[in-house]
Formats: C-alpha cells, structure tokens, sequence
C-alpha cells in the first residue's frame, strides 16, 4: 500500500481484491495528477485541467449494462429492454476473473458518499484502474475527507472499474468486451472493457433509484437551483436537453446538475460534482461552465487538446459529439454547496423536440405533468449513446428510463403526491427545434430558452394570457419577456402549416402509442392529458 498505508475497517479483501500491485486509499487531486502522468493516462492541458481520451467508447453503452437476477431484488425490478437479468452464477465467473486480472496492479480507491442528505444519503466506494477515473470519482461523488472517517467507512455500494479487462462473451455471459453489471444484493457494480467514465456515475445513480423510492423517496435524473428568496427549481431532461446549462444560471444558486432526491424535507443533491456536455461550449451563452474547462482539478474527457500548445478546442468533435467536463460542484461560483434546498416550487421538463412541434414554452396541470412525466418524450442527442449521430425522436420514462430499476409508474406516483401536496407549478420546455424539424427549422437559442426558464421562476407568467394548443391541449403564454412572440405559437414559425398539422399529429400518435404501457396504472384523467387530436 501507499499514503502511509492505512487500514481501514472495511478493505478491499471484502470484495475480493488482493495481491495488488498497491493501493492509493483517498488520493487527492494533486496526487492523481501525478500519478495520471507517470501513467501515460493523458496530458494537462493548459490552465490545468486534467484530458484523457476513452477509445471506441465515448458514451454509455446501454445494450451491456445488466442486474444480476437475485433474490433480494429480483421481484422488484421491471425486467426488460432497460433492465437484463444476469444470473448469479456468470457474475460470480466474471467477478472471479476481475479479480485474478487486477492482481498485480495498482488500484486507487475512492470512499465517498452518494447523497447531500446525512440522513438518506449511501456510503459507496470507487475502485479504479486509471488515476483518470479516480479523479472522476472524487468530483462526481462527495468524498470522505476526514482521516478518522475514512477509516471507519463502510460502504454499501462498491464499484470496481476495470476497463483494461475485456470480456469473452463466450466464457463470461456478456454482450461484448464491455460490461456494467450490478449485483444488489452483495453491493457490487463491475464495470469492464469500456473507458467512459459516465459509466461510473450512472451506474450509483440507478442504485440511488433502486434505494431510495422504497423509502418514500422520489429519485429524479434533474439539475436544481434556487432563487434568493429559498424558491428551488428542478429541471427534467436527458442529456442534451440543457438540465445543465439552465441551471447554472448566475441569478440562482446551483444545488447540482443532475441527480437529486425529493424527501418529506425537501431536495438534496447525490453527488457533489458536475458532468457537463462542453463541445461548442460558448464562453458568452455559457460562462461559469466555460470557465471550468480552462482549471485544475477539471477532467475532460475526450476534448481534443493541442499537442504543442495544450490549448483545447472545444469546437472540436473528431473523437465524439460527447465531449465532457467533470468539476467539483464549489467550481461554479454561486453553488450551494450543502447541496440541499426546499420542497420546488417549480418543476421543468426538458424536452429537445427533433420535429419542432411543440411549443417552446407551456405551463401544466398536475395530470399532464404525470402524463408527461411518464411519457418523457425528448430526441437522443448525437454523442450521448454509442452510435446515435443525429437527434432522433424517443420516449424516456420519467426523463431517465435507462437508470430506472423499479416500475415507473412508482416515480410517477410519488412525483404525483409531492407535486399535489407542495403546489409546485409544472412547466413544458422545448429547447428543441423551431420553424420545422430538424434539418429543416432551426434549435431554439438558449438565450430565448433561458429567457422563458427566468420569467416562469420569477412569476412573470403568472398573470399573462394563455392560449390553448389545439392539438397539444397544452397552454401557451402569449408573451414571455425577452422572446419574441412569434415564437411561442410552433406553427407559425412554420412556412408550411399543412406540413405543421401533419408533424404535430404524427407526434400525437407517438405519444399515445408509447402511453398504451401505462394506461391500466393511470387514472383516466392522466391518460386523456394534453392530447386532443
């Protein structure tokens, strides 16, 4: 062992691991820069953040994440496209053979807690490969800084990152090399053959939404913030969509950009970092998040860098569509960084509109926000999942299908009873296309999206007129400061209407064609909101 060798009360024998090369127990970010170098892992770019490049897989790769099928959880989860069953007996194999793989080699070990909330929050463990992931971890997760704490840490949940090990299908069971299996029952999360580091942070993520709910605790894939009268705001989306950039809004405090808790006290933050898209990161739209690619202690992942002078360009997409800033959350210069606010007194759902249909703004009942809560319609964005190239049009429940072990329908239901029992207001938001599809019309600016986000928190909205979709049913505000009124109506910003009706209509069908799976668990008035065509 290394850093004057500790022993902690729980070590890495508990899962398995010995007869390693050495162990780093808590590194800090000085000392993964070291080691990142004297590894070969990457370069520093100038200013200071730490670059690495992960290969073929430069997104999550959702086909070869699995849940181990046992008796702890196993009449629970929703089996399906999202949730794979994998048996015991092949990740007792695998585990097997990580293990033999990583003896030899050196190992850095991240304690941490996942959770803002001393009471609800997880104590999970990273075990990495690389410094790269290890600084990762050290971002995205709230470490254990307090030497007496470490010591006595125990984890719940361990993660074990081993991406230099590439499965045999043929002998381990797996789709490919790369593989993210979680066994809940032993508190174990193998992660192989792929060097994407989201991986790591999405894989404690499902844990979280596995945990939580059946505690009473809704589990939400949202950025939050909060205004200086202590009014929090929590933004649906998935990646893409702007949960990151709307919430990082000068004006406001960030709680986190992307996963929280809603408990009977109010929302906390999971982790205590941030993992923001930055290509085409513009300075003047985006300055905070900006400036964090440009400092120590920031991890890029796979942002080209300049071989003579370390500068980064982020305009550049040659490795990936995907590119990525991992920065502790204190980064960001107005964060709240007990990463705990009230009960929302505004929900947001991101939706990134490939048709350019839906308006850019619209305020919701309780019954369409469940409706569109559930629907989670938004477009996968290029970049964010191996092989997706363009934006396509797709149904995410509850805004994070692909880290949902539980039915969605018992999201649903408690977002349902805070939002009822709190009288938070619902918002729609197209940060989509406008003026036609995508290919056609033109992404509505993040300014005008920002703009609208601003007016609906500041309750500027809540006296102008509305006027009602027709084929939506979903109440648009006929002005919002700062946008142009043209904007707000979809259909006018299209130069053919007949090619407007036909899209919007095409869209209608999509959303009661994906809502058939949930129409015996809904009450009648939920299933019939927003969709009168």
């Amino acid at each position: 062992m290394s850093q004057s060798e500790p022993s902690p009360k729980v070590g890495l024998e508990a899962v398995g691991l010995t007869n390693l090369g050495g162990v780093m127990w808590n590194p800090t970010a000085a000392t993964l820069y070291e080691e990142f170098i004297m590894n070969g892992e990457g370069v520093i770019a100038a200013n200071g953040p730490m670059c690495g490049e992960t290969g073929k897989y430069t997104g999550r790769s959702p086909e070869d994440k699995f849940l181990v099928e046992e008796a702890s959880s196993k009449d629970k989860i929703a089996w399906g496209k999202v949730n794979k069953p994998f048996s015991e007996e092949k990740f007792e194999r695998l585990l097997h053979r990580v293990q033999a793989y990583l003896q030899d080699e050196m190992v850095y070990v991240q304690d941490c807690w996942a959770g803002a909330d001393k009471e609800l929050r997880i104590p999970i463990r990273v075990i990495t490969q690389h410094a790269f992931h290890s600084l990762f971890s050290r971002n995205m997760f709230i470490p254990v800084t307090d030497p007496a704490e470490q010591q006595m840490h125990t984890p719940k949940f361990t993660v074990i990152n081993a991406p230099g090990f590439m499965a045999d299908p043929a002998i381990d069971g797996t789709r490919s090399e790369a593989f993210i299996v979680a066994h809940l029952g032993k508190g174990i999360v193998l992660i192989g053959g792929t060097s994407y580091a989201g991986e790591i942070k999405k894989s404690i993520f499902s844990i979280m939404n596995y945990v939580l709910p059946q505690r009473g605790v809704l589990s939400m894939h949202c950025s939050a913030n909060e205004g200086p009268n202590g009014d929090a705001a929590v933004f649906f989306g998935l990646s893409g969509t702007g949960k990151t950039t709307l919430s990082a809004d000068p004006k406001r405090c960030l709680i986190g950009d992307d996963e929280h808790g809603w408990s009977d006290r109010g929302i906390f933050n999971f982790e205590g970092g941030c993992y923001a898209k930055v290509i085409r990161l513009s300075a003047e739209a985006e300055p905070e998040i900006y400036a964090t690619t440009r400092r120590f202690g920031t991890v890029l992942e796979n942002v080209v860098v300049d071989e003579h002078t370390r500068e980064i360009d982020l305009n550049d997409a040659s490795l990936t569509e995907n590119t990525r800033a991992s920065y502790p959350i204190t980064q960001i210069p107005n964060c709240k960084t007990e990463g705990i606010g009230s009960h929302p007194k505004h929900i947001i759902f991101l939706t990134c509109d490939a048709f350019g249909v839906l308006p850019p703004i619209s305020r919701l009942t309780p019954e369409q926000a469940s409706y569109h809560f559930l629907s989670g319609y938004t477009a996968k964005v290029a970049g964010t999942e191996r092989g997706v190239k363009e934006p396509s049009a797709t149904f995410s429940t509850c805004f994070g299908a692909p880290f949902l072990p539980l039915p969605p329908v018992q999201y649903a239901d408690l977002l349902s009873a805070k939002v009822r029992k709190h009288n938070a207001t619902c918002w729609l938001i197209n940060t989509g296309w406008s003026g036609g599809g995508y290919g056609t019309g033109s992404r509505v600016k993040i300014a005008y999206s920002r703009a609208m986000v601003n007016a609906a928190l500041e309750g500027k909205l809540d006296k102008v007129k509305y006027t009602r979709d027709p084929i939506f049913g979903l109440d648009v505000p006929a002005e919002v400061p700062g946008v142009p009124a043209d904007i707000l109506i979809p259909r006018n910003t299209w130069s053919d209407k007949a090619a407007y009706d036909k899209k919007a209509r095409e869209l209608v069908a999509l959303f009661e064609k994906n809502f058939e799976q949930f129409a015996q668990y809904v009450p009648a008035e939920v299933k019939a909101a927003g969709m009168t065509a």
